[in-house]
Formats: structure tokens, sequence, C-alpha cells
């Protein structure tokens, strides 16, 4: 079974939809980390989340969803890029003890201090771009209720989701009401069609959600429905780290923080936090990391230099 997303909009109602199950890039992602079980639900339940809002970029570039937490969970990031390539991770506090029944609040929001965000960046940005990133307050005891007000909040628009996710995959279901453009309908058929939606796709349990096809949960809710389905997408595992991109990370870091590490060390050896490749970066590497850096700022063009 590949993974899959399944758009679709009702003919009859402003309300759009996306159903997606997520399996083999999961099980990737968690092939490079074992986490205990309820951080394991929030981070896949985050996946489903990401590439559900993804397969409506109109730029190409990238998604980036995190939950920055005060708890036993420090961060809970996923990237998802237009091409629903996907990667996830999440950072936990040193020593922390999880229990099975821990939810989103305890182990992200304990002292009220959690925080969510999105950004986007666009990949080839015009002169000056910069990534939009939009941070609010960690808001609900579920992924889902944190992203709905979230895009309530940032982005205007009425959303619902319904998130799972388990070992084995990542499900979830999205509903948008579409902004009203013309037509014979009024704002209150509107919002009975929206209300009406919701109401079909809120009798879908979580273990409903585990155990059935998307193409089937399709049927089984809005088999009364008239809509229309559009070809289905298929997200992926892809991890863009790159040794460039690591030398990138030392050098913001500063010479003189890198030089005391190797000082310590000989070598500075880093693993991507998201597929787990290892990268080594030893004297001789770091030297002409920050060569090459230096000769680069020495040939800008006059006209670039600040006095």
């Amino acid at each position: 079974m590949m993974d899959t997303l399944q758009r679709f909009i009702f003919e009859n109602a402003a309300v759009r939809g996306e159903l997606v199950e997520i399996s083999d890039t999961w099980k990737q992602v968690q092939a490079r980390k074992e986490y205990p079980a309820p951080v394991r639900t929030l981070l896949g339940e985050m996946l489903a989340a990401a590439a559900l809002l993804s397969a409506n970029l109109k730029f190409n570039g990238m998604l980036v969803m995190q939950m920055h937490g005060d708890g036993p969970v420090r961060l809970l990031v996923v990237e998802c890029d237009s091409d629903l390539h996907l990667r996830a991770t999440a950072k936990l506090a040193d020593g922390v003890q999880i229990a099975d029944d821990a939810g989103l609040r305890e182990l992200v929001n304990a002292h009220g201090h959690g925080r969510f965000v999105i950004t986007l960046d666009p990949k080839e940005k015009l002169p000056g771009q910069q990534p939009y990133q939009g941070v609010v307050p960690l808001n609900g005891d579920s992924v889902a209720v944190v992203i709905e007000n979230y895009m309530l909040r940032s982005e205007q628009l009425d959303t619902r989701l319904w998130l799972a996710a388990d070992r084995n995959v990542s499900r979830g279901l999205l509903l948008q009401k579409l902004p009203k453009e013309g037509g014979t309908g009024t704002e209150v058929d509107d919002l009975e069609t929206w209300n009406h939606t919701v109401t079909l796709a809120s009798t879908l349990k979580t273990e409903e959600m585990l155990s059935t096809d998307i193409n089937t949960l399709m049927r089984r809710l809005f088999w009364e429905e008239t809509m229309r389905v559009f070809e289905p997408r298929h997200p992926s595992f892809q991890c863009s780290c790159t040794r460039a991109k690591v030398g990138d990370m030392l050098l913001m870091l500063g010479k003189a923080e890198v030089d005391a590490a190797l000082a310590d060390l000989g070598k500075l050896g880093i693993n991507c936090d998201f597929c787990g490749q290892h990268y080594e970066f030893d004297k001789v590497d770091c030297a002409q990391l920050f060569a090459t850096d230096i000769a680069g700022d020495a040939m800008q063009p006059a006209s670039g230099l600040k006095h």
C-alpha cells in the first residue's frame, strides 16, 4: 500500500477535504529513533497534519511545523515540501520518564509556555524575501485542536482536523470551509453545509481511523454526498541534509566555538536528527571551511560592503 493523499471537494457545499494515510514514510521516520508511545503518537499525528496542509501550498518550497515545549518533550518538528517529501523528529529532555497515558499538555506544555510554529519557506525567494513564520501559544489538548486554533487565528480559515497514529500508520482527515465566491447560496446555507459535513466527519473515531484505509473511510463518512475526487498524490520520506548545510551550521557557531570543540574532541562528528546520516569534520576541514568563508566575504563587490 502506497502512502496516499486524496483531495476532494463537495459539489454542493463550499467545503474542501483531504484524507491521508502514511505508512512507509512513517516507518522510515521511526527507524531512526525509538520514541515513547505518547511521543510517537504526537509526532505521527503531526506528520499527517503537515502533509494535509502542504498539499495546497501555492509555491515551490517547504512547510515546517514545530511544537516547542517546556515539559519532557522539548521539540516536535515535521517538514513537508510541495512535493510531499516528509521528514520528522522529536527531542526529549535528558533522563525523563514518560507515562504511557501522558497527553499533549503534560508532554509539551507542562508550564504553559509551549508554542506552536508554522514556517512557510519558498525555495526560490524574491530579493529580500524572508520565510513567513506564524507563532501562537500552544492552545489545545490535541495536535488537531492546536492546528485548528492556529488556522483560525493566523489564516482566518475554518478548519477541522481528525488525526490518528500508531506504530504502523499515520492517518488524517482535513475539512476546510471555502471562502464564498458568488453564486446563489447564502451565508446561512454555507454555514449549514459546513456544519453538516463536520457532523458527518465527527462520527470518526481514533480506532476506526487506525484500522480503515482512506478510500473506505471516505465512502463510509460521505456516501450520501456528491463529491469531486482529484488524482491522488503520494507522500514519501526524504531528508534534505547535506555536508554543505552542516558546514553552514558550523559557520554560524563561529570559529572560536568550533576551534574550542576541536581542541577537546580532535574532530567533530555530527548526526542528522532526521535521518541519522553521520558527518565528520576534522581540523583541516574546519580550517578550509572558515578560510573559504573569509575569502568569500573579501571578494564581495564594493557596493555590497558597509562602512
